[in-house]
Formats: C-alpha cells, sequence, structure tokens
C-alpha cells in the first residue's frame, strides 16, 4: 500500500508540475513579463494547495482507496486540455493551470492512507517515504522540455495523461485502506471546525509553509532564476532544478527517519538553520560553481528533511480520525508556502533588476520558523505525551492534540 500510494503521489506531482519546465518557453512565445510568467507557474501551486483541505477531510470519510482513483482520473482532464488546446494564449494556460491544481491535492490523499497502515513508531518513516513521490516534479523537470522540443508541444502531457489513467484504473484494483480505519460519522463542516481548534493544525502549517512550501517556491522558480540570473540555457536550467528536486526528495524519507529517533523538532530546528545560512549565502549571488551550487544543495537537503520531519510532528500529535482533515490544511499551508515567493521574485526582479532581496527575506523567514520551533513547538510536544526513544529505541505515542 505504501509503494502504490508513493507511486500515486509522483504521478500526480508529475502532472501538477508539467507547467514549470515551460515557464520560459511560454514567457518568450507569448512575450510574458516576469510576473505574468511566475503567476502562470504558480497558478496550480495555490489551487492544488487549497483543494487539499475538503479533499483531507473527504480522506478521512471516504479513505484513500476512494479518493486516489478520484482525483487520478480527474487531473486528466486538464493534462489533455493543456496539451492539445490550452497553450496558445495566457488566459487559456491560466484556466488549465487552475484544474491542473487538482493533482496537487494527491498528497492529502496519501497521508492518512498510509498513516493508518503503520505503527505509530514508524510512522515518521513510513510518511516520508510517501513523501519522496514529490521527486514527480523532478520526472517533469528532466523530461518535458526535452519532449517538447522532440516530438512537439502535445508530446508530455499525453504522456503523462496515459500514466494517469494507468494509475487510477490500478489504484482502483488494487489499493486498499487499513484494516480498522476510523471512519467519522459528523459532519464535514464539524469535521473541519474541530480540526481548527487543533494547536498542531497550526503548528504544522507554520513550519511546513516554510519548508515544502520553500521546495514548491524553488522547483517552478528555479528555472527561470537560473536562467535570468545567471544565464544558464532552459535546458541547463531544468536539469540543474531536478537536481535540486531529487536531493529534496531523497532527504524527506531521511527527515522522517531521523524523527522517529531523535524527535521532529531537532531535525527541524537543524535543517532551519541550513536553510536560514544557504539563504543568506545565495542572496549574494555568488558564483555558481561551487559557492552558488553548494548553496542551493544544501538548502534543497534541508528543506526535504524538514518536510518529512514536520509530518512525523503530524502523526506524533494527531488524533488518529483527524489526520486527514490536518494533512490537508497542512498541505494547504505548505503549498500556499510555494505560491507567494514566486511572486515575489519576479516582482523584486522586474522592480531591481536582483533577487537579492528575495533570498534574504527567505532567511529571514526561516529564522522565524527556527526560534518558533525551538519554543513554541517543543512545548507542544513535551507536553504531548510521547518520548521520542525509549530504551528499545521505539516511541510511545498518544494521539493527543494540544488546543489552540
Amino acid at each position: 500500500m505504501l509503494a502504490l500510494a508513493t507511486v500515486g503521489f509522483a504521478v500526480n506531482f508529475w502532472a501538477w508540475a508539467l507547467l514549470s519546465p515551460l515557464g520560459p518557453r511560454f514567457k518568450d512565445g507569448l512575450d510574458l513579463s516576469s510576473f505574468q510568467q511566475s503567476l502562470l507557474v504558480a497558478v496550480p501551486v495555490v489551487v492544488g494547495s487549497l483543494g487539499r483541505i475538503p479533499v483531507g477531510a473527504l480522506t478521512d470519510r471516504f479513505g484513500g482507496r476512494v479518493m486516489f482513483p478520484i482525483v487520478s482520473a480527474a487531473t486528466i482532464v486538464p493534462v489533455l486540455y493543456l496539451g492539445l488546446a490550452g497553450h496558445s494564449s495566457l488566459a487559456a494556460l491560466l484556466v488549465g493551470g487552475f484544474f491542473l491544481g487538482i493533482g496537487g491535492t494527491a498528497f492529502a490523499v496519501g497521508v492518512p492512507l498510509v498513516n493508518a497502515w503503520f505503527p505509530p513508531e514508524r510512522r515518521g518513516l513510513a510518511i516520508g517515504v510517501f513523501g519522496a513521490g514529490m521527486g514527480g516534479t523532478a520526472i517533469s523537470a528532466l523530461s518535458t522540455v526535452k519532449l517538447v522540443d522532440a516530438h512537439g508541444m502535445t508530446t508530455p502531457f499525453l504522456i503523462t495523461a496515459a500514466v494517469l489513467a494507468a494509475y487510477a484504473l490500478v489504484a482502483a484494483l488494487l489499493l486498499r485502506d487499513a484494516p480498522g480505519r476510523t471512519v467519522p460519522t459528523e459532519p464535514l463542516a464539524r469535521r473541519l471546525a474541530a480540526t481548527a481548534r487543533l494547536g498542531i493544525t497550526w503548528q504544522a502549517s507554520a513550519l511546513y509553509a516554510v519548508a515544502f512550501g520553500g521546495y514548491v517556491a524553488f522547483s517552478v522558480y528555479l528555472p527561470t532564476y537560473l536562467k535570468t540570473g545567471y544565464g544558464l540555457t532552459q535546458a541547463d536550467a531544468a536539469n540543474r532544478m531536478a537536481g535540486f528536486v531529487l536531493l529534496a526528495v531523497a532527504m524527506r524519507p531521511v527527515g522522517g527517519w531521523l524523527s522517529d529517533r531523535t524527535g521532529p523538532v531537532r531535525v527541524l530546528a537543524g535543517a532551519l538553520a541550513v536553510v536560514v545560512a544557504g539563504a543568506v549565502a545565495q542572496s549574494f549571488t555568488p558564483v555558481l560553481a561551487p559557492v552558488g551550487t553548494a548553496a542551493f544543495l544544501a538548502m534543497a537537503a534541508a528543506l526535504g528533511a524538514a518536510s518529512g520531519a514536520t509530518f512525523a510532528l503530524v502523526a506524533l500529535l494527531t488524533p488518529a480520525d483527524r489526520v486527514g482533515s490536518v494533512t490537508g490544511v497542512v498541505g494547504a499551508a505548505g503549498g500556499l508556502g510555494g505560491f507567494l515567493p514566486p511572486l515575489v521574485m519576479g516582482s523584486l526582479y522586474g522592480a531591481y533588476g536582483t533577487y537579492a532581496a528575495g533570498l534574504a527575506l527567505l532567511a529571514i523567514v526561516a529564522s522565524a520558523a527556527l526560534i518558533y520551533t525551538l519554543t513554541t513547538v517543543r512545548a507542544a510536544v513535551e507536553g504531548g505525551g510521547r518520548t521520542p526513544r525509549t530504551s528499545g529505541g521505539r516511541g510511545q505515542h498518544t494521539t493527543a492534540g494540544t488546543t489552540a
């Protein structure tokens, strides 16, 4: 079930990220401004993020077995529209990108599905492995531009639609919810209101907005940043962005695994400190090799580990029947955290001709998240009823949710 969920997450994220690698091409072909290009790649992010809130709550009610095939099949429609007809104007791209956001909601389906299949002391690693499915964005980065150059604009969209259809069929036939899954019976609005009263909802949302939001922002905007700031070709910039994504993906299960053993607070604090250092270094726009490359790779590793640690925190403190709802809100915060930075970066570059101010802002935000982790979040974990490690190396868990 973990493997099926991870594949589904990767496939849907592949579709969700189809527009990002083509951003520079659309900018040149449609004569877009920097802000318009940023808006184009950001729209699927914000829709996919906000959509996680109802999708997570629906997953609590109906289960991943129902929701994964539905989300995957629904994503096929905007993918085909963009490939066949929706790439000739900015308005058409924005409409297609809006509905392409459906693919981004798959995250809120997979976390509660995976969480229910594993005991508490293994959930950090399991959800981290599932989270590695965000590497679907790397598939898009590595393949989309090459397929368009070789076979035309429609090709990557048709291939992705076919893969989505195959996965939706496989998921409908093979995917199963965990035995004994807790099914809430109260109405959706009441469940969302109860979720909003949990302290973990807002603590994890704040951290995920920085950790996963930073990852999403770089994954959609890094090709533009490298092409504009360093003069790289579109293909070279896309390949470097893929390297960033792959490292972040690889570190996400590592962050979950470390959280199972040392506690999520330590992992989050260490990762956020690295993000601060990397953002400060890159704000000076150093030479790309080796300083700039090292700064970006360090931030990629840290953002991936912090993303894994955040959902280890969710598994630690969230009641079992609220995991989907909490995941939806936290996932939305992460996606929204990735929506604003590309717009800010594009606007600042258009105004000042440099990205330095945007990276300085990232350092400030990461510093605030680090302080928050070491104070409020640490206090919540210490009062949440679990010791990260026992003498046998396995944690003890109580599904306690602190009130806001």
